[in-house]
């Protein structure tokens, strides 16, 4: 498998892909020239953090003699330690911007497994918590059928029988940051952690701001009634295999890999 190498220059041409359509629409993300400013990211929405303090994109040059955990350092001043001239970070300030309900719960969440665990023996739950917002992917979808292929590993019927629905009726949103920052140079392996939602029709009628509010509502409600209580209600997801994110997913021979879209385990 490929070693990952982020890229650390800006380039729009990292964001050319169907994964970036999102960010690009939203944040004119690839109108950029240079790493955008931590001004332009702060201004970007007004923020909060579990407690109700305002979060604040900070550059890690700025807190270099903090010594409290990343997740405290969040959780009881409302900065986010950010380094700069990084796709990683940068992403994961796209995604407070998105999902703000849900990244704020995570951080509470993780508080409270630290409180309970400590910062050195990690909990199933705070390892899902962390895996779903490193790599989560949510699908959304208007019937089972969909479910039950990707659960099942049923990858050429999931995406090359329905690829016309993709997009259409089966919607992807990307939630994990380093998702986003892998990317940027795609390699053979890159695999997300995927959550379907099943949402109504008017689902598909809403701007796509207001999809976003939406799912973050959604999500926030799961994530509280126990979707990340472990990794059991996560199912991986070839990320190149998604129709319109990787270019040499058009032909369906791109599927017949089955080191990377590997059946399931029986």
């Amino acid at each position: 498998m490929k070693r990952f190498v982020a890229s650390e220059t800006f380039s729009q041409s990292c964001l050319n892909n169907g994964a970036f359509e999102h960010l690009n629409t939203l944040f004119n993300l690839n109108s950029h020239t240079d790493w955008p400013s931590f001004d332009w990211l702060n201004g970007l929405k007004d923020l909060k953090n579990p407690q109700g303090l305002n979060i604040r994109f900070t550059p890690n040059s700025e807190l270099e003699n903090e010594t409290r955990y990343y997740e405290a350092i969040i959780f009881e001043t409302g900065q986010v330690p950010t380094r700069e001239q990084n796709w990683h970070d940068l992403f994961g300030a796209f995604i407070w911007c998105l999902f703000p309900k849900t990244k704020a719960l995570l951080n509470e969440l993780h508080i409270e497994e630290i409180e309970a665990h400590g910062t050195k023996q990690r909990s199933k739950k705070r390892n899902a918590i962390t895996l779903f917002d490193e790599c989560g992917v949510i699908l959304v979808v208007d019937n089972d059928e969909i479910i039950s292929q990707l659960k099942s590993h049923q990858w050429s019927e999931a995406f090359v029988e329905q690829r016309a629905q993709w997009g259409k009726n089966y919607l992807p949103f990307t939630f994990g940051h380093a998702n986003y920052e892998m990317m940027t140079n795609p390699f053979i392996g890159l695999t997300g952690k995927l959550v379907c939602i099943k949402a109504a029709e008017s689902f598909y009628e809403l701007s796509l701001e207001q999809q976003y509010h939406y799912l973050d509502t959604q999500l926030y409600q799961m994530i509280k009634d126990g979707l990340l209580e472990d990794n059991k209600k996560m199912s991986p997801v070839p990320l190149l295999g998604v129709p319109s994110w990787y270019e040499e997913n058009q032909e369906a021979s791109f599927y017949a890999n089955t080191d990377y879209f590997r059946p399931k385990r029986k």
